[in-house]
């Protein structure tokens, strides 16, 4: 039996919310964070929508030296470390002032590309032959690992610290990979979380492959309808979502604010096999997944009283409800809840099970389920399996006990956490 692993920090950079309480407020109320970019429309973008999150004026000074500042252009890396350090003082955690690093303390922070404005800008500063103005700052702004390098160094952490990197599972994958260590008792406090830059370089590919909508240019906010019969494709997002994991001896010798516990989870792959490919699930895979994360969490699927998918308002949306049917054996009005919090911050990429996760866990704190944007249509398929009042479209007043949370990514990857509200 290895530690009970509890969550004592959150922290996001979203594009409806910057810091817990602005963020907690928007899901609440379904503010979305989806808005028309003039960028994408003079670069002929089909799709013109895009969410990030908007940093106030001299925010930065908060987070970076006016040194770290100099030719900084990472976005993404200048969202994790805002996650990451607010999850760090939300767990009641200072950086180290001492000597010596702290040697159980770790970071697995993830990404699925760093610092694309910054590499365009090397690109041209190298064709130009004015490699002197590249500036120190360069390689730690465009490395993957620059990221979980930057937190490591400003917290002073002496554990494991390393960054993953699985597409759209990045987050979730995290915080399985940060359970797993604290509970093997190779750590006791590890900050997981993942983060994706903005921008054109980022989205172009999308909207390349016609997988974003084009019909919602002029209604930004309408644009990401996850399991809604009109869904037409994923809005593109960024930002970062930071979570504190800690043993629970750990938290209690603390005194330390318990959110939630992490029970398990599972992480695995559908081989691109079957109906699985780059870009499509294999769904025995999925199955597999979501079975074995009840299992490795020693519960029941019945247990499970609320869901937050992937749910990407596209085609298959639908085909990731059938997969938590069958793998749970649940429908109709036994199904659990379910949201998808895509319809107000987009689809963060890399960062997307991270923010996501962070949402998660605060319906736990609000003693909510909150609502579903964007879906006052739900897909008949839908509809066919889940009942409809479990979808709710507002946010509503229900305190859960257990939730699945599930990424599942670009490569037939897959991943699945169980949180528990905390009962010691």
């Amino acid at each position: 039996m290895g530690k009970r692993v509890v969550i004592t920090g959150l922290g996001v950079c979203a594009p409806n919310g910057v810091g817990i309480k602005d963020f907690t407020q928007a899901l609440t109320d379904g503010k979305s964070g989806i808005r028309h970019h003039s960028q994408l429309e003079q670069l002929n973008f089909g799709c013109q929508v895009a969410a990030e999150p908007l940093i106030r004026d001299n925010v930065l000074n908060n987070y970076f030296t006016p040194l770290q500042q100099r030719g900084l252009n990472a976005s993404g890396l200048v969202y994790g470390v805002i996650a990451g350090v607010d999850a760090w003082k939300d767990a009641g955690l200072s950086a180290n002032t001492s000597s010596e690093p702290f040697w159980d303390y770790g970071v697995i922070f993830g990404t699925g590309i760093l610092g694309v404005d910054k590499f365009r800008e090397s690109i041209y500063l190298v064709d130009e032959k004015n490699v002197r103005r590249l500036g120190s700052t360069t390689v730690i702004q465009t490395m993957a690992s620059g990221i979980s390098a930057y937190l490591g160094g400003i917290l002073g952490c002496g554990n494991q610290v390393t960054t993953n990197s699985s597409a759209c599972t990045t987050g979730t994958e995290g915080i399985l990979m940060a359970f797993e260590r604290i509970s093997n008792g190779k750590a006791e406090i590890v900050l997981t979380g993942s983060c994706s830059d903005s921008g054109p370089y980022v989205w172009g590919g999308f909207d390349a492959m016609r997988i974003l909508p084009r019909n919602f240019n002029d209604q930004p906010t309408k644009a990401s309808r996850p399991m809604s019969a009109t869904a037409s494709g994923f809005v593109p997002g960024s930002g970062a979502g930071a979570l504190v994991l800690e043993s629970l001896e750990s938290a209690k010798k603390r005194g330390a604010k318990i959110y939630g516990e992490v029970l398990g989870g599972e992480i695995n792959s559908g081989g691109q096999m079957g109906e699985g490919s780059m870009t499509a699930p294999n769904s025995i895979a999925v199955q597999r997944c979501i079975r074995n994360a009840v299992i490795n969490s020693g519960i029941a699927a019945e247990d499970i009283d609320v869901i937050n998918g992937h749910l990407t308002a596209t085609v298959k949306d639908s085909l990731e409800i059938k997969n938590w049917s069958v793998a749970l054996g649940r429908s109709g009005t036994d199904f659990p809840y379910i949201n998808s919090f895509k319809g107000m911050i987009g689809h963060c990429l890399a960062a997307a099970g991270s923010i996501e996760c962070v949402a998660a866990v605060l319906q736990f704190e609000e003693g909510m389920v909150f609502g579903n944007v964007n879906c006052d249509d739900v897909h008949p398929e839908i509809s066919a399996m889940v009942a409809n009042h479990k979808i709710p479209q507002k946010t509503i007043p229900y305190r859960p006990k257990v939730i699945a949370k599930a990424s599942f990514g670009f490569g037939d990857v897959n991943a699945c956490v169980i949180f528990a509200a905390f009962n010691d």
